[in-house]
């Protein structure tokens, strides 16, 4: 079976987007379904292509096991429109952006991430002009969202 492809989307892809991709990643290994999920991450914006992300993103994923300083940012291209099965945004601005860049037919791929993975109509903030505990806060809000993914995902990945 062809696995589901999932890409998360945030502003710059240093933050949110590659801790989500971390965390998914992680609790897809850990529940042996990596042939069934695949996880990417990008930016609408171009600020940090080639960039690692955040330290404290780095750091925040470190202190639960999970390492995601090899990720590099890089922005959402048109073919992801067509490679992914689910894009999922941090929040509306990222969606809406997402939806203006979608070629025609493939809008319904976006979604607003805590929306559609635990029918929560609620962004993901954003941690950048925070401190360590914002993103620390941002870790578990992404690890209950990608818990809830999983859930609702779980017949297409079995």
């Amino acid at each position: 079976m062809k696995p589901v492809r999932v890409l998360f989307v945030c502003l710059g892809n240093i933050c949110r987007s590659p801790l989500a991709e971390g965390v998914l990643r992680e609790a897809v290994n850990r529940k042996g379904l990596a042939s069934a999920l695949e996880v990417d991450s990008a930016g609408t914006g171009a600020w940090h292509i080639g960039d690692p992300p955040d330290r404290r993103s780095i750091e925040a994923a470190r202190r639960h096991g999970i390492d995601i300083s090899a990720l590099r940012g890089r922005q959402v291209a048109a073919a992801d429109f067509n490679d992914f099965d689910l894009i999922l945004g941090m929040d509306d601005s990222n969606v809406r952006a997402l939806k203006r860049l979608a070629p025609e037919g493939t809008a319904e791929k976006v979604h607003l991430f805590l929306d559609y993975a635990s029918g929560r109509e609620q962004d993901v903030p954003d941690p950048y002009y925070e401190g360590a505990e914002a993103f620390e806060a941002l870790y578990q809000m992404l690890e209950a969202g990608c818990s809830s993914l999983l859930d609702r995902l779980g017949a297409r990945t079995s």
